[in-house]
This record gives structure tokens, sequence and C-alpha cells, in this order.
């Protein structure tokens, strides 16, 4: 395992749409290894593939006790809203508040390229939002619920 370098705001790369990974193979292992190397060095819950230069949908959470490796993350269903603050490790030191779904659930698949969904709600549900997001190339900050007070 490597840690990686995490892209911060100002790099295009981070506004890109990542392209689905189509081979589940020790490149992809290494990937998601060194994802969750680098999250862990940087005190995240969360990081995309994107964030770390690759462009493929991948991402990694850490959240409610549970390690969670996403391939090809889809929101297949969500209802609820639910409005709390959000950081990001591209993103640096500023908080701001977000409306997301409070349940979802996301079709994904593990590294080996099995089928799976998970269902979470608040936390998770926010977490995994997220990190799709970027994916996207949709950044929180884009999405911050005005009316809110910035938190610094």
């Amino acid at each position: 395992m490597a840690t990686r370098n995490i892209i911060k705001v100002g790099d295009e790369l981070l506004r890109k749409k990542s392209k689905p990974v189509k081979v589940f193979d020790e490149a992809l292992w290494e990937l998601l290894d060194d994802m969750k190397e680098s999250m862990h060095k940087n005190n995240g819950m969360g990081l995309a593939a994107v964030q770390v230069g690759v462009l493929k949908r991948v991402i990694i959470i850490e959240a409610n006790n549970m390690f969670m490796e996403l391939i090809n993350p889809e929101i297949i269903a969500q209802s609820g809203e639910d409005i709390e603050q959000e950081g990001c490790l591209s993103v640096g030191k500023d908080y701001n508040y977000v409306k997301r779904p409070m349940y979802v659930t996301v079709k994904a698949q593990d590294r080996f390229g099995y089928d799976f969904c998970i269902s979470g709600e608040k936390y998770l549900a926010r977490v995994l939002c997220h990190e799709i997001d970027h994916l996207e190339g949709v950044l929180f900050i884009d999405k911050v619920e005005k009316g809110y007070k910035e938190k610094k």
C-alpha cells in the first residue's frame, strides 16, 4: 500500500466525470488499498478515486463502524431530507451545511465485481451521497444551503 496525494479544489480533474470500472484486477485492488491508506492518513471518512487523481467510479467509506468499498456506485432510491455540515479532504478546513436525502439505497460492486446494495440513513446516507457526487465532478461546496452559518 502507498499513500497518494489528495487533489485540492482548483485542480480541474475534480470537475470531471469518472468512468465506469470494467476490469476488476490487481490494479483496482491496489487503488482501493492506497485509497484506504490515504484516507486514514488524512483523517477522512470517505474518498473517491478522482480525489487521488484516478477518474474511475470508485469510492471508499468508513462510517458507522463499517469500512466499505463501492465500485460503480449508483443511488437507486432516496427519500426524506437532512441538512447538516459537511467537509471534504479536497476542500480543506471549510465546512458548510448541505441538504441531502435522509435515506438512500445504493447499488454497487465489490472489488471482485460482485453486485450488492446498501441502504443508509442520516450520516451514512450523507457520506454515500457526498462521495458519489465526486464521481460526477460535483463538490459539496456546489450545494451549500443558503441561510445557514458557515463554520471555519
